[in-house]
């Protein structure tokens, strides 16, 4: 496999993680606007993108292949409840 094909394949399977990670944390705030008035954007950011790409790698070894919706599920989950627990103020 070529280079060019190898960094295309990896950005798009990190493309969805990241993509979860920056927006998350925008909707959060909107929903969560008190909890979260103490926290920034990026700081949310940090935390949620790259739980989401573990969580992305993690099903890529449990399932052999990445595009299973177990593990957007389980990506939307983890970022939800990270979310949820930095809105709780621990």
């Amino acid at each position: 496999m070529e280079a060019s094909v190898a960094a295309w394949h990896l950005l798009n399977l990190f493309a969805v993680p990241v993509g979860l990670g920056l927006l998350a944390p925008a909707l959060a705030k909107i929903v969560w606007r008190d909890a979260l008035r103490g926290a920034s954007w990026a700081a949310l950011a940090a935390w949620s993108a790259p739980a989401c790409a573990v969580v992305t790698v993690a099903g890529l070894v449990v399932f052999g292949r990445d595009g299973k919706m177990a593990t957007y599920a389980a990506m939307v989950s983890v970022t939800a409840l990270l979310l949820w627990w930095r809105s709780r103020g621990s």
